[in-house]
């Protein structure tokens, strides 16, 4: 599976950086979600004296698209309705167009949609350097269709970042060389996170147990309100918070209601609180049935909160059970029950568990480490590259002014 031969920079009066590296970064929207929160820090965060940053997405919606507006040079929208459609072929044209008339050295693609899209339209633009993503292990949404469409555009593609070792290690599965992967992990701003263990005084009220994701199918919500009434049984006052939304939001309502446990759930919805929240929280329950490197489970170990996860993909390279939380298999109501009693019963380990975690977090997982490893990716394969090892040492060697 070798990458198809970079091509030259075709030069454009306008719309020329050349003084920083033009890079066009492309994902389906900025809706809530792990990968666009990623994606979007990555955008807000490149180096300014390095990069020029272009977007690229098929709907200019979402939460996050104002501060990405105000990053970036520019965010174009691609409409795609779907991949069947005669208006595809218009829609790729048009980004080919584009990414020749910017002289774009890197495309960079973060999710599957933009991954079959913008991959092999970046080789026919002939962009220097093509990156694709891989931040999901094999979502059950996803049709064989689209996932062996992803597999053709891998090929397309010079390198394949995925945000955890399981999810390079899929990749590698579906055949991708192992030396075209590459993983960088997610990153977070743990600043936002104070430490919670800072006050003098514990609150008092009901314990609290908390967790922030979409509510999709994969992310076993339904497993946690099982749990939940469990829970409950044994300590009444306890309350379960969902944080985000998403399609499965009126099935899990009914089922808190026919679990008899509505008075104990609150639906929450998207927030952007996250950081109050989990600071406000007593156990951080993650019950996921299939997870690359998830984002909601490394802000509730940045609070400090003891931790409750499956035992499945990524999450196995952040909780180290017993250390920093407790991990219990993937659609088992009853450990997860247990597992959360635990916590709730014993405050010592509970906060033990969580000074542990936060350290996890403030070693490993910083946005500065994510940010760093990200530009290095993108030196090192623009000096393999036609866009030529001189110039991009010039523009990488530029520093950060001082803050």
């Amino acid at each position: 599976m070798q990458p198809m031969r970079r091509g030259t920079l075709i030069a454009h009066p306008r719309r020329v950086s050349f003084d920083r590296i033009p890079i066009a970064i492309v994902l389906s929207s900025f809706e809530p979600g792990g990968t666009e929160r990623q994606m979007s820090e990555l955008i807000r965060r490149l180096d300014r004296h390095r990069f020029q940053v272009h977007v690229a997405c098929f709907r200019r919606t979402g939460a996050w698209l104002r501060r990405v507006e105000a990053a970036a040079y520019e965010v174009v929208d691609f409409p795609l309705r779907s991949f069947k459609s005669p208006t595809t072929a218009v829609a790729m044209m048009r980004f080919v167009r584009w990414l020749r008339s910017r002289r774009i050295a890197i495309v960079h693609t973060c999710d599957l949609y933009a991954n079959i899209f913008a991959l092999p339209a970046a080789a026919l633009a002939g962009v220097p350097v093509r990156i694709g993503s891989r931040r999901e292990l094999i979502p059950p949404d996803r049709t064989r269709a689209r996932r062996t469409a992803q597999r053709f555009a891998y090929r397309t593609a010079h390198r394949i970042v995925a945000n955890s070792k399981a999810a390079a290690q899929q990749l590698i599965y579906e055949g991708v060389p192992d030396e075209h992967v590459a993983v960088i992990p997610n990153g977070i701003d743990v600043t936002a996170f104070t430490e919670r263990f800072a006050a003098q005084e514990p609150v008092s009220r009901s314990p609290v147990i908390t967790v922030v994701a979409n509510l999709r199918p994969e992310k076993g919500h339904d497993v946690l309100l099982r749990a939940t009434r469990h829970v409950l049984q044994h300590v009444p006052e306890a309350r379960l918070r969902f944080v985000g939304d998403g399609p499965l939001r009126p099935q899990l309502v009914d089922l808190a209601s026919s679990l008899g446990i509505a008075h104990a759930v609150e639906f929450l919805g998207y927030r952007e609180d996250v950081p109050a929240l989990l600071l406000d929280s007593d156990v951080y329950a993650f019950p996921s049935r299939t997870e690359a490197f998830p984002n909601g489970l490394i802000e509730g170990m940045a609070a400090g909160l003891p931790v409750v996860a499956s035992a499945v993909g990524g999450i196995l390279e952040l909780v180290e059970h017993g250390h920093n939380g407790l991990l219990v298999p993937p659609d088992d109501e009853q450990a997860l029950a247990g597992a959360i009693l635990q916590l709730l019963s014993d405050p010592d380990t509970a906060t033990r568990m969580g000074r542990a975690a936060r350290v996890t977090i403030e070693e490993r997982y910083s946005f500065d480490r994510m940010i760093a490893a990200f530009e290095q990716l993108y030196a090192s394969e623009l000096t393999s590259s036609r866009f030529g090892a001189a110039r991009t040492r010039d523009v990488m060697r530029r520093a950060r002014p001082a803050e």
